[in-house]
């Protein structure tokens, strides 16, 4: 069982999938990821950070040579790809990893690298505007006069790196099996929401 979490910034979808995943008593993968990219690669966790979920403005080389150019199946990370499509790479190997196990992963294309699954439920988080922006304020001290703009702008780049690295669109409702506003729910009413479906799917 995988739970997959795309959300919008400032819709709490970080904090929702944590606590989903200590109520069902599974690993949690989001910064996470960061670390064992940086272990797997030898790669600086601060550089990692700077270009995650980053689309690069190559065209996408790395992609280009399939599916069994993963880590997995012996493939090593050519100099000439790009350092984003590098890490997108890395990370596509790791998530497949870590999901034998049961697990919620947030973001970084998760929903598609794991689209095979009959056992991943894809979720995408969002909110009214006013919902993201209050929570922003509060539980990423971001002032008033920027806040507006920075959602925005890190939606615009989540966006952008779905749509390069992804088939679909980043939050169109036919890439996922539930889109929950967790603006009308709240936090609990969207882990509680989720765990409803695993159990309907049979999933836990």
């Amino acid at each position: 069982m995988v739970v997959t979490i795309g959300r919008q910034f400032g819709s709490g979808g970080r904090r929702i999938g944590k606590a989903l995943a200590e109520r069902l008593g599974v690993a949690f993968y989001d910064k996470k990821l960061i670390t064992l990219v940086a272990q797997k690669s030898g790669l600086d966790p601060d550089f990692i950070r700077s270009i995650d979920e980053k689309a690069t403005n190559s065209l996408l080389y790395s992609l280009s040579i399939g599916a069994a150019a993963t880590l997995e199946n012996g493939f090593r990370l050519d100099p000439q790809i790009p350092m984003n499509d590098r890490l997108f790479l890395l990370q596509h190997d790791i998530i497949r990893q870590i999901s034998a196990d049961p697990c919620v992963i947030v973001g970084r294309c998760s929903d598609y690298i794991l689209r095979e699954r009959e056992d991943c439920l894809k979720v995408f988080i969002y909110a009214d505007i006013e919902k993201r922006e209050e929570y922003a304020k509060k539980h990423y001290k971001i002032p008033d006069n920027k806040v507006n703009s920075i959602i925005h702008k890190t939606d615009k780049s989540r966006a952008n790196y779905y749509n390069y690295y992804a088939s679909g669109k980043w939050g169109s409702p036919e890439n996922y099996d539930l889109c929950i506003n967790s603006g009308t729910l709240g936090a609990k009413g969207t882990v509680d929401l989720i765990e409803f479906c695993l159990k309907e799917r049979g999933m836990i």
